[in-house]
């Protein structure tokens, strides 16, 4: 019982994170500029408010060793452009498809975290992916006039899941705070340098609509720093599978915020819901299969 306690609090701490990360997708649509300087404002303001929360609890914690410190500046690489090519997949379709799109990311984490971590591909946890993307496919037939926003989308996930399997990792024996702080100015460093080469960084940025400002700041704090390290700190006791197969509710949470304030905009046709039934009953009848399975063995 007493090590069951911490993962059920776990699941309940990704349960509203994921819900908190349902609501990303609704400012992304809100907010009116391109997806990279919105990444790179959403990782400014987050990386901004972990160092000020850090430096009122402690400045000298982010003084760790210059491997880790590479390492989490790296993989917010992973993060910008997971990031990026999720807000511009919004932005070429809708949120409920672009979200929907993200659930992909379940089938590449039962690949790419056996593979990273050295361990066996599980038969069903690809089963359960590609049953996900059946529903996705599905939603290919129907809404084919969003073709370039599922197709990022799907790279999206690719970026999700490799940034969730490289966590799962770093997090066993470093402070998630600091991770999350390294890894999102890792982010804004990355799409800093883009911008800067690309010739995209200029005064003119920085000059946005009053509402942006609002929606952005919303996004970076809670969305971004809040969400990001109780995203991160879960993956202490839960595998990168489970995450991404919890992380999966998020265009449910998504799709009915993005309806209730959207309205018909993000109306879909029969089958987009019925690809996203067919994802839902994947997502909630695996750990079902699962625990029948462990009591059998």
């Amino acid at each position: 019982m007493k090590n069951s306690n911490p993962i059920q609090k776990d699941l309940i701490i990704l349960h509203l994170t994921v819900m908190v990360w349902g609501f990303t997708g609704i400012l992304g649509k809100l907010i009116t500029i391109d997806a990279i300087p919105l990444v790179w404002f959403r990782v400014g303001i987050a990386s901004l408010t972990l160092f000020i929360y850090i430096a009122i609890t402690g400045i000298k914690r982010l003084a760790i060793d210059k491997t880790k410190i590479l390492k989490y500046l790296a993989t917010g690489g992973v993060v910008a452009i997971h990031w990026i090519l999720f807000f511009y997949s919004i932005k070429l379709s809708t949120v409920s498809v672009a979200l929907v799109a993200l659930s992909a990311a379940t089938l590449f984490t039962s690949i790419i975290e056996p593979l990273i971590k050295g361990n066996k591909i599980l038969i069903q946890d690809v089963v359960v992916g590609l049953i996900i993307i059946s529903g996705i496919l599905l939603i290919f037939k129907f809404e084919s006039q969003y073709f370039w926003g599922i197709i990022t989308g799907l790279f999206a996930a690719i970026g999700s899941a490799l940034f969730a399997t490289i966590n799962s990792t770093l997090v066993k024996n470093n402070d998630p705070k600091i991770i999350g702080f390294y890894e999102l100015l890792g982010a804004f460093i990355w799409v800093s340098l883009y911008q800067i080469f690309a010739g995209e960084l200029n005064f003119d940025t920085l000059i946005l609509k009053g509402d942006d400002w609002i929606w952005l700041i919303s996004l970076g704090t809670i969305c971004t720093a809040l969400a990001y390290v109780a995203g991160v700190k879960v993956m202490r006791s839960l595998s990168a599978f489970r995450v991404a197969l919890i992380t999966n509710l998020e265009p449910v949470y998504g799709i009915v915020l993005a309806y209730l304030i959207f309205g018909n905009s993000e109306q879909m046709t029969y089958g987009f819901y019925a690809g996203t039934l067919l994802i839902l009953v994947a997502i909630f009848g695996y750990p079902i299969y699962k625990k029948k399975r462990s009591l059998v063995h």
